[in-house]
C-alpha cells in the first residue's frame, strides 16, 4: 500500500480559481501517480458529493472528498492558494485544500487515517504549520503525521495552546486530564477522591457526529465538540458514526449523560438510546462552526427540564429528515418507503405471470391447481405452477404496501396493523388506492398510542402486545366499517374510467404518464406513475393493461436514448459518458430507467428535458395504438406478452429518437455557445491592448 500523500501530490502554489478547477487539478496529480483510474468519472463523483452540502470549513478550510469506484487506494492531495478558493464557507474562501479520495471500499485502516486528518484541521498549530511549509515533501511529512505541527510561522509564537482558561474555570478542570472517547471506570465521577470528595461532578454531555460520505466532518465535528468541551469545563463524549463504522459509547456513560448533542447530516443509528434525555439535534456543519453554543444550548435545556421525546424508536424515514422538512416532504418519503418494499414483489410476482402466460397462454389462469394436478413432463402443468406462485406472490402487493407505509410512519410496531390494513382493502376490492389509505390510518393510529405515557412497568409489553392489538382492531374497524367501502367504490370508479379510456383522452394520459417515468429517472415522481400502473394489474382490464404498457415503454426511453445519442455524436460526451452508453444500452433494453442518471447527473438542463420530450412521446404513441401489458417489468424480453408488439417497439424507438435528436441537438448548441464565449474574450482583449 503506498503512502496516503507524497511530495508529488502537494502543490503549495495552486492557481486554481474555482473549486471545480482545484478538484481536477488535485486530481490530475492523483491520476498522474496511478491512484485515480478516471479522471472525468472521478470528477464527477466529487462534484456529486459537493452538492450535497458545501465542503468548506471555518478557518479558510476546503475539503472536497468522496468515494469512488475510480480511486485503487485512498489517496489524499493538498493544494495551497494564494489568492483563496470559494468553497462555500461561511467566513470566506479556503487557502488549504484537500481533496481526499477513498475507494469504494475503502479500508478501515486508512479510513481511520482519514479521521485523524481531520482532527488535526481542528489544531491552529498544524494549519499554520502548512501555511508557513516552503516545500512540497515537508508538508506531505507533516500531513501524514511524519513530522512535528509544534513548529509556529515564523515570527509567530506556537498556536497549539488552543484550550485557553474559561472565563469561569473549573477548579478541578486544570488537574484533570482531558477526557477519552471511552473513558475506563475509575474516570467516574463516584471514583474515590483524596482532593476534593464533595466537588460536584462535572456536566456531561454524550454526543453522535455523522456526515454522508463519514471521512471530514464526522471527526471534525467530535474534535471541535470535543475541544469547546475542554474550554467549557464540561466532559464530552463523542461517537463518530464514520465510514469505519462505530464504536458505541459505554451504555453506563450514555445512562449517566446530563444532555445529548446530535450533529449529523444521516440518520443517527441507534437514536432510541438516547431518548429522554435534553437534546440539541443540528447538521454537521454546526457541530464545527459553533460548538460552544450547542453547549450552552444543551445545559440550557438540561436547566429547564426539556427533554426528548418518551423513549420509543423514530420511523426509518423521518431519521434524517430535515428539521424544517414539511407534512408533505414526510408523505412522500412514507409512501416511497411502501412503494420501495412492494417492488420486488411486483417483479418477482409480475414476471414469473408473464412466464407463465408466455409458456401456456392466456387460458393459463383457468388452470387447476398444482398442488392436485402436476405432470412432470407437461409444459401446461410447468406453467401453471409458475402462473399460481406468482399470483401468490402478487396478492401481497398490497399488504406489503400498507404495512411498509405504517413501517415509514412508526417503525416497527406499524407493520402489523399496516399489513392487516392492507388484507382488509383486498377483501373489500379497495385494491391498490385502499392499501395505501389503510397504510397511512394504520401509521396514523401507531403514532398516537406511541405518544401516549404509560407507567415503566408497561413499557416492556407495548410493542408486542398493547399496540398491535389496539392499532389493529382500529384500523379494521375503519376500513370494515367507515372508510373502505367509499374506498372501495372510488376504486371501482377508477377502473372503470381506465377501461373507457379511448381517443385524445388516453393520448393525453399516455403523454403524462411518459413525463413523470421520465422527470426524475427512477425518483418519486417516476415511482408513482409505475406504481399507479402496478396497482391497476391488481384487476386487470383493458385500460390498465394499457397503461402498464405505456408506463414500461417511456420507462425504457432515457438510458436508450443515451445509449444512441453517445453512439451517434460521441465526440460531445466524456469517455466515461460514452463507456456508460455501453451499458444504458441493456439497462434501457430491460427497462432500467436508472441507466440514464449518469448523464442526467453531469448536464441535468440537456438530458432531462430531452428525456422527458421522448418519454412523452412514447407514452402518446403506446396509448394510441393500444398496445397492452400483462408483465409489470421485463422491458424488450417480454415483446411476446405485449398486445400490438410491433408498433409497441415503434413507439419506443420513436421516443428514442427524439429524446436522442434534442439531447445532440442541445450539447452542441452547449459546445458552440461555449467555443464563441471562449473566442470573444481574446477578441476583447487584444481590442483593449490596440487602444492601450
Amino acid at each position: 500500500m503506498s503512502e496516503l500523500i507524497t511530495a508529488e501530490l502537494v502543490d503549495l502554489d495552486l492557481s486554481a480559481e474555482t473549486k471545480d478547477a482545484a478538484a481536477r487539478s488535485l486530481a490530475e496529480r492523483m491520476a498522474a501517480h496511478g491512484r485515480v483510474t478516471d479522471l472525468e468519472g472521478f470528477l464527477a463523483d466529487v462534484a456529486a458529493r459537493e452538492a450535497q452540502m458545501p465542503t468548506g470549513l471555518d478557518g479558510g478550510i476546503g475539503i472536497p472528498h468522496c468515494r469512488s469506484a475510480h480511486v485503487t487506494e485512498p489517496t489524499l492531495a493538498f493544494g495551497r492558494s494564494a489568492s483563496g478558493i470559494d468553497f462555500g464557507a461561511p467566513d470566506g474562501p479556503a487557502d488549504l485544500i484537500f481533496l481526499i479520495a477513498a475507494p469504494a471500499g475503502g479500508d478501515a485502516d486508512h479510513l481511520s487515517i482519514l479521521s485523524t486528518l481531520a482532527r488535526h484541521l481542528m489544531d491552529d498549530s498544524f494549519t499554520g504549520a502548512l501555511r508557513s511549509a516552503t516545500e512540497a515533501a515537508p508538508a506531505a511529512a507533516l500531513i501524514r503525521g511524519d513530522a512535528p505541527t509544534e513548529e509556529p510561522p515564523p515570527g509567530e509564537p506556537p498556536t497549539d495552546t488552543r484550550p485557553a482558561p474559561a472565563p469561569e474555570p473549573d477548579p478541578t478542570a486544570a488537574s484533570k486530564p482531558a477526557p477519552e472517547p471511552q473513558p475506563t471506570p475509575a474516570a467516574t465521577p463516584d471514583t474515590p477522591s483524596a482532593e476534593a470528595p464533595s466537588a460536584p461532578a462535572p456536566f456531561r454531555i454524550v454526543a453522535i457526529t455523522s456526515c454522508p460520505t463519514g471521512i471530514a466532518h464526522t471527526y471534525m465535528a467530535a474534535e471541535s465538540l470535543e475541544k469547546a468541551g475542554q474550554a467549557a469545563g464540561v466532559e464530552v463524549f463523542v461517537e463518530t458514526q464514520g465510514s469505519a463504522g462505530f464504536k458505541r459509547l459505554d451504555p453506563r456513560l450514555v445512562a449517566d449523560a446530563d444532555g445529548v448533542i446530535f450533529a449529523h447530516d444521516v440518520e443517527v443509528r441507534e437514536k432510541e438510546r438516547f431518548a429522554g434525555k435534553p437534546t440539541v439535534d443540528v447538521g454537521v456543519k454546526a457541530g464545527i462552526n459553533r460548538p460552544a453554543e450547542l453547549i450552552a444550548e444543551v445545559r440550557q435545556k438540561a436547566e429547564r427540564g426539556e427533554a426528548a421525546a418518551p423513549a420509543r424508536a423514530t420511523a426509518p424515514m423521518d431519521k434524517d429528515a430535515a428539521t424544517g422538512d414539511g407534512f408533505a416532504t414526510r408523505l412522500r418519503k412514507w409512501l416511497m418507503t411502501g412503494v420501495s418494499y412492494m417492488v420486488p414483489f411486483v417483479a418477482a410476482g409480475g414476471l414469473l405471470i408473464a412466464l407463465a402466460f408466455a409458456i401456456g397462454g392466456y387460458t393459463i389462469n383457468k388452470a387447476p391447481s398444482v398442488a392436485d394436478h402436476f405432470l412432470w413432463t407437461d409444459a401446461t402443468s410447468w406453467a401453471a405452477l409458475l402462473f399460481q406462485v406468482g399470483n401468490v406472490a402478487f396478492g401481497f402487493l398490497v399488504p406489503v404496501l400498507a404495512g411498509f407505509i405504517a413501517y415509514g410512519m412508526a417503525d416497527r410496531p406499524g407493520l402489523v396493523p399496516g399489513f392487516v390494513g392492507g388484507a382488509i382493502a383486498l377483501t373489500i376490492n379497495a385494491g391498490f388506492l385502499g392499501g395505501l389509505i389503510a397504510g397511512l390510518i394504520a401509521g396514523a393510529v401507531v403514532t398516537a398510542i406511541q405518544r401516549v405515557a404509560v407507567p415503566p412497568v408497561l413499557r416492556g409489553i407495548m410493542p408486542v402486545v398493547v399496540i398491535p392489538l389496539i392499532s389493529s382492531a382500529l384500523v379494521g374497524f375503519l376500513m370494515f366499517l367507515v372508510i373502505g367501502k367509499p374506498v372501495a367504490a372510488l376504486q371501482k370508479g377508477l377502473t372503470d374510467w381506465l377501461s373507457g379510456l379511448t381517443g385524445a383522452n388516453a393520448i393525453i394520459l399516455g403523454v403524462i404518464l411518459g413525463l413523470m417515468m421520465c422527470f426524475d429517472l427512477g425518483g418519486p415522481l417516476n415511482k408513482v406513475a409505475y406504481a399507479f400502473a402496478v396497482g391497476g394489474l391488481a384487476n386487470p382490464n383493458e385500460g390498465s393493461l394499457k397503461v402498464m404498457a405505456a408506463v414500461m415503454a417511456a420507462g425504457m426511453v432515457p438510458p436508450l436514448a443515451m445509449a444512441l445519442a453517445t453512439t451517434v455524436r460521441g465526440r460531445l460526451f466524456t469517455k466515461t459518458e460514452r463507456d456508460n452508453g455501453k451499458a444504458a444500452w441493456v439497462l434501457g433494453a430491460s427497462f432500467i430507467t436508472e441507466g440514464a442518471i449518469p448523464f442526467a447527473a453531469a448536464d441535468p438542463l440537456r438530458v432531462i428535458p430531452a428525456a422527458m420530450a421522448g418519454g412523452a412521446v412514447t407514452g402518446a404513441l403506446s396509448m394510441a395504438f393500444g398496445c397492452t401489458l400483462r408483465a409489470p417489468h421485463g422491458g424488450i424480453f417480454v415483446v411476446p406478452l405485449i398486445g400490438q408488439p410491433f408498433v409497441y417497439l415503434l413507439a419506443i424507438a420513436a421516443g428514442t429518437g427524439v429524446s436522442a435528436a434534442l439531447v445532440i441537438l442541445l450539447k452542441g448548441l452547449g459546445t458552440r455557445r461555449r467555443a464563441g464565449a471562449a473566442d470573444a474574450p481574446a477578441d476583447g482583449g487584444a481590442e483593449v491592448k490596440a487602444v492601450a
